[in-house]
């Protein structure tokens, strides 16, 4: 997939205007999720807007408890409807837990697929052996990996796995968790930079090649300032000093553990 290297995460979000706003200022790739009991906001905020339904990237991710084959099926279906959607961009898998079983839960994905009611197939938190068991299986690529990723936790076997096999790794909780104004290495490439903390761990993780963020934002402001991140991101990928003192910093604080 070809996905913007800023989308919108919208754990959460309970207004649909905050929808309706990130559109308006170039947000193109929206994400939600069953468990966050918001597809219907999101879907009424893509309503309010005026920018065309082809022109965004909708995802949705199915929860642990509706993994067999036929609640899958089902549960893609009340997405829908919840969403208002006739289909989705990208549907993952949310965590290969509880009802997870490989082979009926991504058969009916596939299944999914060729029906023309999700266009990419997505895994969401998984290992690297889940992935390459998952691939085993599939006979479709996976349209995209969505993983905890930021400069307090990331994982480097699957950026390279996801680079390996040409789809994009997708961070979630870019801003570590709102952590990033409290880490000393972040707070002083802030500084070299005259940025805030925030903008830059949204900038290093999107300078990894191959990784795109879906940051939380609800305020026009925030939305705006993560929007507009890549230009940090650029400089910041080739200031080896500055991204070798991110990459410095100990990661042990993974946020979301199974």
């Amino acid at each position: 997939m070809d996905l913007p290297r800023i989308g919108l995460g919208t754990m959460g979000i309970e207004d649909a205007s905050v929808i309706e706003t990130a559109l308006e200022l170039g947000y193109r790739h929206v994400d939600t999720a069953q468990i966050y009991a918001n597809e219907r906001v999101i879907g009424e905020g893509i309503a309010q807007s005026d920018v065309p339904r082809s022109a965004l990237t909708v995802a949705t991710k199915v929860w642990a408890d509706a993994l067999a084959y036929d609640a899958v099926i089902e549960s893609t279906h009340e997405s829908l409807e919840r969403l208002g959607l006739d289909r989705v961009d990208l549907l993952y898998v949310h965590r290969p837990i509880e009802t997870y079983d490989p082979e009926e839960t991504l058969a009916a994905f596939e299944e999914l697929h060729q029906r023309g009611v999700i266009d990419h197939v997505g895994l969401s938190n998984f290992s690297l052996e889940e992935l390459e068991q998952a691939q085993s299986i599939l006979d479709v690529p996976i349209g995209a990996h969505q993983v905890e990723f930021h400069p307090l936790f990331w994982d480097q076997q699957l950026l390279e796995h996801a680079r390996a096999n040409s789809y994009p790794l997708v961070a979630y909780s870019p801003l570590s968790g709102g952590r990033a104004g409290e880490i000393e290495a972040i707070q002083t490439v802030a500084e070299q930079y005259d940025e805030t903390p925030e903008r830059i761990s949204l900038a290093w993780v999107i300078a990894h090649e191959g990784v795109c963020a879906i940051p939380k934002a609800s305020s026009p402001e925030h939305l705006e300032a993560n929007r507009t991140v890549g230009d940090v991101a650029d400089e910041l990928a080739t200031d080896h000093d500055a991204r070798a003192l991110i990459d410095g910093i100990d990661r042990v604080e993974e946020l979301y553990p199974e």
